[in-house]
């Protein structure tokens, strides 16, 4: 046994010296690379174009003379723009309820200055907007405690008594220089036949006689004289007042005035040559088929006309208070009061637009209002607003089919007249 035990040792023994030496394992070295993937992810953004709603009282060729200048804001805002038309005197009615509603039917409205200056509580502050702008304006803006409410727009004026330049040739008519010569005129005219009246009466609430009457009592008043009736500091029943009404105004009533015709009518008429003139703002350059053979002068001796401008506010219940900034900033930029007055019909109150931006018959009118000493008087009836620029109109229509009445309308404007 212990022989077998020690020859399997040896065989054991002599097996594992033929065997090779094991032969090492070499290192597993694992690398870990890590690869950034850059997924790329298009994320559809939906941008919100605003639309923004201008009321304002212009219509028919006005409009259509206001409306490229939404088209351009709308191209350079990015912003879609409708416009509506109201006049201020159905907007001072509609306004105040929506307003006690915190509700607003257009983002940017066109509004006398006094009534947005009574009614600031609800328009938004554009002192900053205007700061900007300011030094280049003619005409000041709507301001309460140093804060602007409302900004002007373009220039009206109301420079005086229009005549077709055709018809005063055809007839060998001059405009007067004095007023001796403008009371032959009116002569003149009466007789030419086919004619009616000298001068046609435009109506529609009664402001395009107050225009008149104001003419009148700046010719012969001076500018102070009008100023000093919106101050209160003169009243209606004043000897000067009525002197130029029983003087000058009355007398041509009836004789030489038509009775009232609502204003647009009234163009049609007129150019038909129906009636020799027609007194009216620089707007009626727009609406008429050949501005080219417009012309116009003053009362003789007229050192002033009433000039004036409609009034942009933000009413702080509009939803797009931001872009209708925008939008103002815009309209009353060079750029936007440029494309205004490329349109005719009305004059930039910017200083800086040059005046061959204008149409001609608008051209000749800018530079025939270079030479007035006060082109810009402010308007009576529009600036004194309320309830008394109703009785205004009212008064001066009843004057105009019964003169012999001026006494009790002066009255009536004296004792209607707000007191502060």
């Amino acid at each position: 046994m212990k022989r077998i035990g020690l020859a399997l040792v040896v065989l054991m023994l002599a097996l594992s010296a033929c065997v090779p030496a094991a032969t090492p394992t070499p290192e597993r070295i694992v690398e870990t690379r890590v690869v950034e993937r850059t997924v790329e992810k298009t994320v559809e953004v939906t941008k919100v174009i605003p639309t923004l709603t201008v009321i304002g009282p212009w219509a028919g060729a006005e409009m259509d003379q206001f409306l490229p200048v939404l088209k351009a804001a709308e191209e350079k805002l990015g912003m879609k723009i409708q416009y509506r038309i109201y006049r201020a005197e159905d907007l001072s009615q509609v306004l105040p309820p929506q307003f006690e509603a915190k509700q607003a039917p257009g983002d940017v409205i066109f509004m006398w200055e006094w009534w947005v200056r009574e009614h600031r509580d609800h328009a938004v502050d554009l002192t900053d907007l205007w700061q900007k702008e300011a030094n280049q304006f003619a005409l000041q803006p709507t301001t309460v405690d140093g804060r602007v409410y409302a900004v002007p727009y373009v220039l009206f004026v109301k420079p005086g008594f229009w005549y077709k330049k055709s018809f005063f040739q055809k007839h060998n008519l001059q405009p007067p220089t004095t007023w001796e010569e403008f009371l032959a005129l009116l002569d003149k005219i009466s007789a030419i036949p086919g004619i009616k009246k000298a001068i046609i009466t435009g109506d529609g609430v009664g402001w395009p006689i107050s225009d008149i009457v104001e003419h009148f009592l700046i010719t012969f008043g001076g500018p102070e004289l009008q100023e000093n009736l919106i101050a209160g500091k003169v009243r209606f029943t004043d000897p000067q007042v009525r002197s130029i009404f029983a003087e000058r105004l009355v007398p041509l009533l009836g004789k030489y005035f038509s009775d009232p015709v609502e204003w647009t009518q009234a163009i049609d008429l007129w150019w038909n040559e129906e009636y020799g003139l027609f007194f009216m703002g620089n707007w009626l350059t727009g609406m008429v088929k050949d501005p080219s053979d417009l012309g116009v002068f003053t009362l003789p001796g007229a050192r002033g006309v009433v000039g004036g401008t409609d009034w942009a506010f933000i009413p702080k219940y509009s939803e797009n208070v931001e872009a209708a900034k925008q939008l103002i900033a815009f309209m009353i930029s060079k750029e936007g009061m440029e494309v205004r007055a490329k349109q005719g019909g009305k004059l930039a109150s910017r200083k800086d637009i040059s005046p061959e931006v204008y149409p001609p018959a608008d051209r000749a009118l800018a530079e025939a209002l270079s030479k007035i000493e006060r082109p810009n008087v402010p308007d009576l009836d529009d600036t004194v607003g309320g309830v008394w620029q109703r009785t205004f109109w009212d008064q001066l229509k009843l004057l105009w089919v019964r003169p012999q009445a001026l006494d009790s309308v002066l009255r009536t404007l004296d004792a209607k007249f707000p007191t502060k």
